[in-house]
């Protein structure tokens, strides 16, 4: 299996290609996607969009998964985290991807174990299991790698 992992956002986008290969989970590409501030919605989720088909495109995954729409006081800001995964989600099913999604908690229990996890806890964790992490990732690159560990965790150790 190899699965485009995703941290949704249309200000920032986490994204990891991963797969387990020889009994670990292993990353193939990560990255953390920033659009310009200065832009409009309709423009970001339109690049938000492009990026997306463009990994689909040169890395083939045959796996999205995606972390679930977690809703804080800022109703814009939700809304326009809601917009980015629905485009996320038709990218994936045209692509013909199979499609998980995880709750932060769900993940939060793949990672460490314990599902109160704090971000810095789990972010110690993703460096234990992986030791080949970007030293310099950004909260939602490693918030993408977290959603690859739970997926190929419940999912990738099949194939």
């Amino acid at each position: 299996m190899k699965v485009l992992a995703i941290d949704p956002g249309y200000d920032r986008l986490g994204v990891a290609i991963m797969e387990y290969q020889n009994g670990k989970e292993v990353i193939l590409f990560s990255s953390c996607v920033e659009t310009d501030k200065t832009t409009e919605l309709n423009d970001r989720l339109f690049e938000i969009g492009k990026i997306v088909a463009e990994l689909i495109q040169e890395h083939q995954p045959d796996t999205v998964a995606i972390e679930t729409l977690f809703f804080n006081k800022n109703i814009k800001t939700a809304i326009g985290v809601a917009q980015a995964r629905g485009i996320i989600l038709y990218l994936a099913k045209q692509a013909g991807c199979k499609l998980y999604e995880f709750g932060p908690q769900e993940i939060k229990v793949a990672v460490t174990g314990y599902g109160n996890s704090d971000k810095p806890a789990v972010f110690d964790m993703i460096k234990r299991l992986i030791p080949s992490v970007p030293q310099k990732a950004l909260d939602d690159e490693y918030d993408a790698i977290a959603v690859g560990i739970t997926c190929l965790a419940q999912f990738g150790r099949t194939k």
